[in-house]
This record gives C-alpha cells, structure tokens and sequence, in this order.
C-alpha cells in the first residue's frame, strides 16, 4: 500500500511481520504468490457475496411478472454493499485491505493488472450481463469501459480517507451512515453509466476543443 509493487520486497514484508524469510519462502514461494493468498483470501468471498446479492435482487425482480430490469442504481448497490460491509470489519483488513487493493487497482505492475484481472473476470462479466440488460443501447466495448469506471470510484470511495473528511466536514451527523453514502455515490454512478454515447466525430471534435 504504501511503496507499490515493484517497490515492496519480500524481506520488506516479513521485516514488518516479525517472520522468517526463509518461512515466508517455504509457505509461498515468491513475492507473486504472496501478494496472490493476500487478496485471494479477502477478494474471493467480497466477489461471492456481490454476485449473491446481485442473484437475489434478480429473482425478486423475476419474480414479480410486471417488474422491469433491475435498475444501474440495484445493481451498483450489489457490488457495493459487501465492499462496504469488508471495509467495515476489521478482522477481515478493513480500510486497509481496501486501500491495499486501491493501490494494486492503479500499479503498473503487470503481474498485479494481470491477475486483478483475472480475479474479478467472472464477477465482472455477471455485471456486464446486468448492466446489459438494464442498458441494452449501451455497446458492450463502452459498457466495458464504463465499468472499469465504475470499480475506480468504488474502490476510491471504499479505501480513500478523503471522502470521510469531506462529510465530517460539511455533515458530521452523516459520518458512517452506509445507507446515506449509497444514496449519494450510486445516482452518479448511474449517471456516467447511462451518459449517451459519443460518436467518433464528437470524440475527435472534444479533442480539438481541449
């Protein structure tokens, strides 16, 4: 979190946690696999608990005949309510595994964009189809971007300690109020999501502008 990828060696790592090197080799191997149990560990069940959250709000929707594909705003408080609830529990890393998992979403190292990648592939092509079906006129390359959107500011919002200063600022009252924060972040999430899309000649024509 604090030195990136490249930066944090494995004898850095059992240094600050009082371990053997030669432990940490026998139990992991390298630095990748390390880094690899780390966000297994926590990653894998936060991406079960949203794609179960997301499986439940679609079958009450089912199961009501007149009921109209789940809203962007139901399906971001999918992904972000069990994001929200690891950052709340401190057994589990909290804030600091999220601020962890922050920095590893913006490394440059290949082998982090590369296995984050593979780690959130399932879970985000389940919400790519649901946002499919809630934005059919959206292509699927733009929705995909959209997406990656989408995650940064989860991720931002979840690890970052900026936000918090900002409502102890302006509303005190409101500091760790989940459902308030969901309230404000998924109107404008959903707002990015269903933006019209440019054409090639808007795009070009922005460029030249700025």
């Amino acid at each position: 979190m604090e030195h990136g990828f490249e930066a944090t060696s494995l004898r850095l790592i059992t240094t600050a946690a009082n371990v053997n090197l030669a432990a940490a080799n026998y139990h992991f191997g390298s630095k990748e696999e390390l880094f690899q149990a780390v966000f297994i560990r926590r990653l894998d069940p936060m991406n079960r608990d949203r794609l179960t959250l997301l499986a439940s709000y679609e079958a009450a929707a089912e199961a009501n005949p007149k009921a109209a594909p789940l809203t962007c705003e139901k399906i971001i408080a999918a992904m972000f309510i069990p994001a929200l609830t690891l950052a709340r529990d401190h057994a589990r890393g909290g804030k600091n595994f999220l601020r962890l998992l922050g920095r590893a979403y913006a490394d440059p190292a290949p082998f982090i964009r590369e296995f984050l990648s593979n780690q959130y592939a399932d879970m985000l092509s389940r919400f790519r189809q649901a946002f499919g079906r809630a934005l059919p006129h959206i292509p699927r390359e733009e929705l995909s971007w959209r997406l990656h959107f989408v995650m940064g500011a989860l991720s931002f919002t979840l690890a970052g300690t900026d936000v918090l200063k900002m409502i102890a600022q302006y509303q005190p009252s409101d500091v760790g109020n989940d459902e308030l924060l969901l309230k404000r972040l998924a109107p404008f999430l959903a707002a990015g999501l269903r933006a019209p899309v440019a054409s090639s000649t808007d795009k070009q024509q922005w460029f030249n502008e700025n």
